[in-house]
């Protein structure tokens, strides 16, 4: 991916989200940060990031990889996933 976001928070997905529930999430996403319907500085950029969230969770194999590397940096080095989320939800309160 083009940033180091985890795919869930960029969506704004639990990591139990249904294939569903993340295509819904992916649209509201997209409506707001398409190039074509916003015309921020950084909505190509966010579109671009939402998109590749997308397509790696809603790919079964991809996900299934992505969670067990996941589970694996947290298990490595929970003090720096712990900041690391901590960062992804103050961002989110801007």
């Amino acid at each position: 991916m083009a940033t180091e976001r985890d795919p869930y928070d960029v969506l704004g997905v639990a990591s139990t989200a249904t294939p569903a529930d993340i295509r819904l999430a992916f649209r509201k996403k997209a409506s707001v940060f398409h190039p074509d319907r916003n015309p921020a500085p950084d909505a190509a950029e966010r579109f671009r990031e939402a998109q590749e969230a997308y397509e790696l969770l809603i790919d079964e194999d991809r996900r299934r990889a992505h969670d067990a590397r996941r589970q694996k940096r947290l298990l490595d080095d929970p003090a720096s996933v712990a900041d690391a989320m901590f960062r992804t939800y103050l961002a989110g309160l801007e």
